[in-house]
């Protein structure tokens, strides 16, 4: 379909609460490939939500395999209206954003989480993972809820840092 612009901070579309998905329609069908286009186009993408391109519908795309450090996922996924619903354990994580792209920071995340959710052909799953592939949920999950790593920020005086920029 299309690869889309990012919406960037301080777009006010960031703040707002995505909408649930109540059927694949066209509508949303576009929505997720438009989204996996995205993800795909951008080399250091391992995730994006509905919202960070302009669509405020309950919509994730992750690829975590995408991470070299990343050794245990479930490789690229898209979910519908995904939810929390079990989560165990804390971890500090150094975030980024596409949205923020100038700064990242240290956010406290759960270390394992269940995430109940629909696939693209709108049938129930569960997914429990941990670590990285957690916190990229968690992240893009908050998108949908109108929230951004720079809210979840430990300290905006000392775990905030401008992103390197590299040649």
């Amino acid at each position: 379909m299309a690869v889309r612009d990012i919406l960037v901070y301080p777009d006010e579309r960031l703040k707002e609460f995505s909408e649930e998905v109540t059927g694949l329609t066209d509508e949303i069908r576009k929505v997720i490939k438009d989204l996996t286009d995205t993800m795909d186009a951008t080399s250091h993408s391992v995730g994006i939500a509905a919202p960070q391109i302009g669509a405020l519908h309950r919509i994730v795309a992750i690829d975590a395999s995408k991470n070299k450090k990343c050794s245990f996922n479930h490789g690229k996924l898209v979910l519908i209206n995904p939810e929390v619903v079990k989560w165990e354990g804390i971890m500090q994580f150094r975030e980024g954003c596409m949205s923020v792209p100038d700064y990242t920071g240290n956010v406290n995340r759960a270390r394992k989480v269940m995430v109940q959710y629909q696939d693209e052909n709108f049938e129930d799953k569960v997914i429990e993972t941990e670590d990285f592939e957690a916190v990229l949920l968690q992240h893009e999950i908050d998108h949908l809820d109108g929230i951004l790593f720079v809210d979840r920020i430990i300290s905006k005086r000392t775990d905030l840092f401008r992103r390197k920029k590299y040649r």
